[in-house]
């Protein structure tokens, strides 16, 4: 489980850091948002609105800098403006950005900010990766570990520092790994219909890392599971957790999709099957991560998707979502 300190620790971790660092320019910081890795507090500095946050993951906070260099009207990515350590955590403070999260909004607010949101995935695809190397999930000196994408993909079999012992605690449970093993071999039997282009994947949109306003995207947060592959991956993304949100059931997220796709060029190439490997990589990725926090509910919903997907053709899925358990 994540070495998370008491919301009350960080909060004093916080009102120490910013006392020390800028005294009376800073007004005292509040509670604003606690995410999986993170804590967000909000304050004014020198009178403008800021937001520090505070986490073990000092790389999460020095990708949000980074692809915050390439931010402007298409991709509005607030600057970071100080990174630093302390206590051994690791804090970031960025301009503060206004809107509400996606997920909050109504079906006919998320169907009038669907528009920008697809444009903002455009300019995410659109990213100058020049200079970087890989496919995976990237770090600061622009290095990605993987030399394909499909390794990229079928390394979610694998366990990583970040999410340790779940392939364990899963056999030990009464799921059991044949569905994961299952997931594996229908993505790689997938891999022929992949890509090896390289494009910036955000990689976490939604769980509140979109904010929108009167149907603009006003800001894209929280870039630490950013990767480099197919961009496509974002839209199987969207895809996938759709359904977990039953108020937006009456928007057509497929539709809109094809749309947006047929209006800004020709259709992607095997998009079905690209769809399809991106929505396994999801489910495997949820239920290893799920595992790991134990959260029993979302991993037995996600078992069952990824169990639907490893024996459906490419596309029945996306077309014919099904209905998700209640946690």
């Amino acid at each position: 489980m994540p070495n998370e300190p008491a919301p009350a620790v960080l909060l004093d971790l916080a009102r120490r850091l910013v006392h020390t660092s800028f005294g009376a320019r800073a007004t005292e910081p509040q509670p604003l948002a606690a995410g999986a890795w993170s804590q967000a507090f909000e304050l004014t500095i020198d009178g403008a609105e800021a937001v520090l946050r505070i986490g073990a993951q000092g790389t999460d906070f020095a990708k949000d800098e980074l692809v915050a260099g390439f931010a402007g009207p298409g991709l509005p990515v607030p600057p970071v403006v100080a990174r630093g350590v302390v206590d051994t955590w690791h804090y970031a403070i960025s301009t503060r950005a206004h809107g509400i999260g996606f997920d909050d909004l109504p079906a006919a607010d998320v169907a009038l900010t669907l528009p920008s949101l697809l444009t903002t995935l455009d300019a995410i695809g659109g990213i100058d990766l020049a200079g970087t190397v890989g496919y995976g999930i990237w770090t600061p000196d622009g290095q990605a570990p993987y030399d394909s994408w499909p390794d990229a993909l079928l390394a979610i079999g694998t366990e990583t520092a970040r999410v340790p012992g779940w392939r364990a605690a899963l056999a030990n449970s009464e799921f059991g790994l044949g569905t994961v093993e299952a997931g594996l071999a229908a993505l790689a039997a997938l891999a022929p219909y992949l890509p090896d282009e390289r494009h910036m994947i955000h990689g976490d949109l939604l769980s509140h890392n979109v904010l929108a306003t009167g149907g603009i995207v006003t800001a894209v947060l929280d870039w630490g599971n950013a990767l480099y592959g197919d961009s496509l991956y974002d839209a199987a993304w969207l895809v996938y957790w759709w359904p977990w949100y039953p108020h937006w059931r009456g928007v057509d997220i497929y539709a809109a999709l094809l749309a947006h796709w047929r209006a800004t060029g020709p259709l992607p190439t095997h998009l079905r099957e690209r769809l399809h490997a991106y929505l396994i990589h999801i489910g495997l990725d949820a239920i290893a991560y799920c595992t790991f926090q134990r959260r029993w509910d979302e991993v037995r919903s996600n078992t069952d998707i990824v169990a639907a997907l490893a024996h459906s053709a490419p596309g029945e899925y996306v077309l014919n979502p099904p209905t998700i358990r209640s946690s």
